[in-house]
C-alpha cells in the first residue's frame, strides 16, 4: 500500500452519509478481492456499470433509503468512455452524494506475473504481449489515476492482506468483524452441510422423555431450564463459548466475514435448541461479532 493510504486517504475513505465509491485501476491489480471486501462491508457494488448509467445511479443515491447510502462501481478498461468522464461526475454539485475513486495499481511485474498465473492476456494486448497491454492501460488510466482520493499499490498483497486494507479504511464502527449463524439441528434429519463447526448436545438428557416437556420446545423456560440445569451443561456452554473467542476473532483477522457453528441433539427440537439460544448471547458479547439465530428443524415432527 503506498503512502497514499495513510492517515490522509484513511480520513478521505470514511464515507459521508450517502456515498458512491468508483473502484479501477490496472487489471490485474485486485478490483475483484475489492469488490468482495466491500460487499461483505454493506456496499451495495455495482460492476462494469455502463458510462451512461453513472450520473442516473448517483441520483438514485441521492434518494434512496438507508439500503443505498454506500455504492461502490467497478470499473475496469473495458468501461472505456466512463474512464475519461469520471473527472467530470466527480465534480457534483448539490446535496447529492459524494463521488470518491480508489485507484488500485501494481508495478509490471507483478501484474505479468498474476496474468501468467491465471494464463489470460491482457484485455488491451491485443496480438503483442501482456507487458505491451500493460503499458497502453497504464497510459489510459493515468489521469484517472491523478484525481484519485485513494491509491493502493497491490504489488506486494495477497487476497488477504488486500481484503484487510479495504476494511480498515471503509469498515464503520457498526460493521462487524464476522457474521455468526449459530444453528440447532437434528441428527437424525443431518448435519448441515453448511457448519463451520459442529457440536453434539446428546450428551444431556433429553427432555422428550419427560412427558410434560415433549410437547415444548428449548425456547420454552420449562425445557430451557431443565437442559441448562443438567450436570456439566452450564459448564459445556460457557466453555464451548470462550473457545470460540479466539476462532472468531482470528476469522476477523483472516477476513473470513461469515461462520456457521451448528449444534445437534436428536431431533433438534428441545437440547440443541436450549444450548443454542444460550450460547448464542455468550457469542453475541464478543467485540466485532453479529450473531443470528436458525432452529433448523424445529418445525419437524
Amino acid at each position: 500500500m503506498t503512502d497514499d493510504t495513510s492517515e490522509a486517504a484513511a480520513a478521505a475513505a470514511q464515507p459521508p452519509a450517502r456515498s458512491v465509491l468508483v473502484v479501477t485501476g490496472m487489471a490485474g491489480a485486485g478490483r475483484s478481492t475489492v469488490s468482495n471486501a466491500l460487499e461483505d462491508l454493506g456496499w451495495y457494488v455495482v460492476d462494469n456499470l455502463p458510462p451512461q448509467m453513472l450520473r442516473p445511479l448517483l441520483d438514485l443515491a441521492s434518494h434512496s433509503d438507508q439500503r443505498l447510502s454506500r455504492i461502490a462501481v467497478v470499473v475496469d478498461v473495458r468501461g472505456g468512455q466512463l474512464l475519461t468522464e469520471l473527472g467530470d461526475a466527480a465534480r457534483h454539485d448539490g446535496d447529492g452524494p459524494q463521488l470518491r475513486l480508489l485507484f488500485l495499481e501494481a508495478n509490471d511485474a507483478a501484474l505479468v506475473r498474476r496474468f501468467e498465473a491465471v494464463r489470460r492476456p491482457h484485455p488491451l494486448q491485443g496480438g503483442g504481449t501482456i507487458l505491451d497491454g500493460i503499458t497502453a492501460e497504464r497510459a489510459m488510466t493515468a489521469a484517472v489515476r491523478e484525481q484519485s482520493d485513494i491509491i493502493i499499490d497491490t504489488s506486494e498483497l495477497n487476497i488477504h492482506q488486500l481484503a484487510t486494507t479495504i476494511n480498515e479504511l471503509f469498515a464503520d464502527d457498526e460493521t462487524p468483524g464476522v457474521r455468526v449463524t449459530i444453528t440447532s439441528f437434528g441428527f437424525k434429519y443431518g448435519v448441515p452441510t453448511d457448519a463451520d463447526m459442529v457440536a453434539d448436545a446428546r450428551f444431556l438428557p433429553n427432555p422428550f422423555w419427560v412427558p410434560e416437556l415433549r410437547p415444548l420446545t428449548g425456547k420454552d423456560a420449562a425445557v430451557r431450564d431443565y437442559v441448562l440445569g443438567q450436570p456439566g451443561a452450564l459448564d459445556f456452554v460457557e466453555r464451548y463459548a470462550e473457545a470460540l473467542r479466539p476462532v472468531l476473532a482470528g476469522y476477523q483477522r483472516e477476513n473470513k466475514s461469515h461462520a456457521t457453528i451448528a449444534i445437534g441433539c436428536t431431533g433438534g427440537k428441545h437440547r440443541s435448541v436450549a444450548v443454542v439460544e444460550r450460547i448464542a448471547d455468550l457469542i453475541a458479547a464478543q467485540p466485532g461479532v453479529a450473531v443470528s439465530i436458525k432452529h433448523r428443524d424445529l418445525g419437524r415432527e
